[in-house]
C-alpha cells in the first residue's frame, strides 16, 4: 500500500472500516438492548428496531469530540497510512469476532484502540502514541464502569425510596413504561460514543491521504455512513451476548433496567460531551452489576462477571497484537 492510494483501495479501507462499524453495531446492540429485553419489556425483534433508530439519530445531538480525539489524540497523525489503518481495523475485526462468537461481551472501543496503538506502534515504535489522549483513554477503562456502577446503585436507592409506599404491581407498571425512556438514552449515549470512533478512523485515513485538506475535520458523510452503518449492525443483532449482558449477570426487574440504562446513559452522556472514547460494554455492564449489587452481593454471579472482567483487560494487548502482525505482514508482502 502506497504513501497515497488510487482511488479502489481507499474505497476498499472506508468500506473495511464501515464493516467495523457494522460489527461494532451487531457486537453491541446488547449494551442498547439487554436490559429491555430480560425485563421482558420488549421482545428482541423490536427492542432491536427501537435501540437501532436512537443508534442513527444520535449525531444530532452531540459534537464530534470523540472522533476527533480518536483521529488525532491515539497515535499521531503522522504516522498514519492506509497500512495503519488497514493493520487496525484487521485487529478490531478479528478480536470483535472472536469474542462474538464467543458470545464474551468485550469492548470494540478498546478493540479498536489496541488496534490502533499496535499498529501506530509497528510503524513508529513507542513514539506513535500521543499519550495524553491514550492515558485518558485507559483511566476511562477503569472509571466507566465505576461510575456506571456508582450512579446505578445511587439510582436504586432513590427509586426504591420513593415507590416504598407503593405496591409491587405498581412500580413494575410504571417503571415498564419509564423503560422505553431509559433505552432510548442510553442507545443514543451508544450511537453517539461508539459510531465517532470508526468516524475518527475514516477521517484520519482521508486527512493522511489529503482529501480533507489542510485542517483535520469529518465530512458529513463520513457522519451519516457511520451511523447508519452502525444502526444496521444493531438491527442485526447479537442474541448470544444479551443472554450474558441481561440474563447470566444479574435477574433484572424493570425498575432495575430503567436504573441500570439510566446510568449507563448518563455516563456515556458525560463521556461523550468530554469527547473520551469510553466503552459502552464496560459501562452497561459496570450499572447492571450495581443494580445488583443494590439488592444484596449475592445477587450478582460474580463467576461470570470476573470472566468479563479478564476479557476487558486482555482486549487492547489483543487487538494491538493482531494488528501489529498485520501491519508487518503487509510490509513483507509489499
Amino acid at each position: 500500500m502506497d504513501a497515497t492510494l488510487g482511488l479502489p483501495v481507499l474505497v476498499i479501507l472506508i468500506a473495511v472500516a464501515l464493516l467495523f462499524d457494522f460489527l461494532n453495531g451487531l457486537h453491541d446492540a446488547a449494551n442498547s438492548i439487554a436490559t429491555i429485553v430480560s425485563t421482558r419489556v420488549l421482545r428482541p425483534q423490536y427492542a432491536v428496531f427501537w435501540a437501532a433508530f436512537f443508534n442513527f439519530v444520535a449525531f444530532m445531538v452531540f459534537g464530534l469530540h470523540v472522533a476527533n480525539t480518536i483521529g488525532t489524540g491515539i497515535i499521531d497523525p503522522s504516522v498514519v497510512d492506509a497500512t495503519v489503518i488497514f493493520a487496525a481495523l484487521v485487529g478490531a475485526i478479528v478480536w470483535n469476532l472472536i469474542t462474538w462468537g464467543l458470545g464474551i461481551p468485550s469492548s470494540s472501543s478498546h478493540a479498536l484502540i489496541g488496534g490502533l496503538v499496535g499498529a501506530g506502534m509497528a510503524k513508529a515504535g513507542i513514539s506513535a502514541a500521543v499519550w495524553s489522549g491514550l492515558s485518558k483513554t485507559l483511566l476511562a477503562i477503569v472509571l466507566s464502569p465505576l461510575v456506571g456502577f456508582v450512579l446505578a446503585l445511587v439510582l436504586v436507592a432513590i427509586v426504591s425510596w420513593l415507590s416504598v409506599r407503593s405496591t409491587p404491581f405498581a412500580v413494575d407498571r410504571a417503571f415498564r413504561v419509564l423503560q422505553f425512556a431509559s433505552a432510548s438514552l442510553y442507545s443514543l449515549g451508544h450511537g453517539g460514543n461508539d459510531a465517532q470512533k470508526t468516524m475518527g478512523i475514516i477521517a484520519v485515513l482521508l486527512y493522511s491521504q489529503g482529501h480533507t485538506g489542510e485542517t483535520f475535520h469529518i465530512p458529513f458523510w463520513v457522519v451519516l455512513a457511520c451511523q447508519s452503518a452502525m444502526a444496521l449492525g444493531t438491527l442485526m443483532g447479537g442474541w448470544r451476548i444479551v443472554r450474558t449482558m441481561g440474563l447470566r449477570i444479574t435477574k433484572l426487574t424493570p425498575m432495575q433496567g430503567f436504573c441500570a440504562e439510566t446510568g449507563g446513559a448518563a455516563t456515556l452522556f458525560m463521556a461523550t460531551f468530554l469527547g473520551v472514547p469510553v466503552s459502552t460494554t464496560h459501562t452497561i455492564t459496570g450499572a447492571i452489576v450495581g443494580v445488583g449489587a443494590a439488592r444484596r452481593m449475592s445477587a450478582v454471579r460474580w463467576s461470570v462477571a470476573s470472566s468479563i472482567v479478564y476479557a476487558w483487560v486482555i482486549t487492547i494487548p489483543a487487538s494491538a497484537a493482531v494488528a501489529a502482525l498485520s501491519y508487518w505482514a503487509v510490509q513483507i508482502l509489499k
